[in-house]
């Protein structure tokens, strides 16, 4: 068994919001609830979501993302600089809620942040190891939107301006949740991933952006949020494409695997590979000897269980390129990005979690 993070049998990090938390939060945007009735019943629901992750032998839990509106605009409004607007027409996907879009509108700065009260609360509830994700620094703009509808550029010219300070606030967050007893912490990245796809890399250009330039950005700022991490945290960062239909964007990491798996200074991957539009195993390749890999073979959008051998024989694929005691699995991203329209139903949920640790459970024992 392996003792220490990432487990055998992990997870990405998201839940299904149950009914009743989706509809309170809606309650609280129309001012029919006060946010002290809601926090009662994100309390209630998360206690009950981190029993039920325990009861299922995963042996990293989290809170299910409960207290987010999105998997990332809520982490990062919580820095110094950032300001929020609601937009005005729905995403595909959110058609009840607002969606809150990010802008720099000051200096990017960490003093204090909210969610090192969610993980206080996680770490006091669970018998096993609270896991806490949060999005990755380059996510404070998007590959998919233009960077200059973001960020005050009189504030910042530039995004290596930008990332020249939000390095260092992620490095003096990561630390807090380090003093507050995290020991595995997970960063979530998807703008790696999409300049991977040339049709992305394309738009990107003709917006007068240097995709690659854009990529050596990324990895910089990732690399100094993560360089002050103490002894005894495990760093993970979590690579996807989208979770929402086909995603948005495709092919696989082979245009940017050396700079991802060799030049990202992250203690292992958690990798989508559950479908044709993340690739093969090729790339994996390029990761670094100390590093692990977290193959994300479970399919957090269809319904069915994936049969058992066809995952026994994928793993046995990647073993081509990454022998098995660095690898691990877990469902290619998290069940719910946001307060959206679910794919699942929290019971396929469940199954889904109990099927990547009995899968683990024979793989590995």
């Amino acid at each position: 068994m392996k003792n220490t993070p990432p487990f055998r049998a992990d997870q990405v990090g998201s839940l299904l919001r149950p009914a009743e938390l989706r509809e309170a939060r809606l309650k609280v945007s129309r001012g029919e609830m006060n946010a002290a009735a809601l926090k009662d019943i994100e309390d209630r629901q998360i206690a009950r979501v981190i029993a039920r992750q325990e009861s299922l032998g995963l042996r990293a839990v989290t809170d299910g993302e409960f207290r987010r509106r999105t998997w990332m605009s809520d982490f990062i409004q919580g820095f110094d600089g950032v300001t929020t607007t609601e937009r005005a027409t729905p995403l595909p996907g959110h058609p009840t809620n607002p969606y809150p879009v990010l802008h720099v509108s000051g200096k990017f700065a960490f003093s204090t942040h909210p969610m090192l009260a969610h993980f206080d609360f996680v770490k006091a509830r669970t018998k096993v190891m609270p896991k806490m994700c949060i999005p990755s620094p380059t996510h404070i703009v998007t590959v998919l939107q233009d960077w200059r509808d973001i960020v005050d550029r009189s504030v910042y010219p530039d995004l290596d301006a930008l990332f020249a300070d939000a390095g260092p606030a992620y490095a003096k967050a990561i630390r807090a949740f380090a003093d507050a007893g995290c020991t595995y912490l997970q960063i979530d990245d998807c703008n790696m991933a999409f300049l991977c796809d040339p049709a992305v890399r394309e738009t990107l250009k003709k917006r007068g952006d240097d995709p690659d330039r854009m990529f050596r950005s990324f990895v910089a700022v990732v690399n100094a949020a993560v360089r002050d991490r103490p002894a005894g945290m495990t760093i993970t960062m979590h690579s996807c494409r989208g979770n929402t239909g086909k995603g948005f964007a495709s092919g696989g990491y082979e245009p940017l695997a050396e700079g991802i798996f060799g030049g990202v200074n992250v203690d292992g991957f958690f990798l989508e590979f559950d479908d044709e539009r993340s690739g093969g195993f090729e790339p994996l390749r390029f990761l670094s000897k100390n590093k692990s890999v977290v193959l994300g073979l479970i399919s957090s959008k269809q319904k069915a269980l994936e049969p058992k051998d066809t995952i026994a024989r994928r793993i046995e694929e990647a073993t081509k390129f990454v022998e098995l005691d660095r690898l691990s699995l877990s469902p290619q991203c998290g069940f719910a990005s946001s307060q959206g329209v679910d794919r699942l139903t929290e019971d396929e949920q469940w199954a889904k979690l109990g099927h990547v640790v009995e899968l683990a459970d024979a793989i590995w024992s």
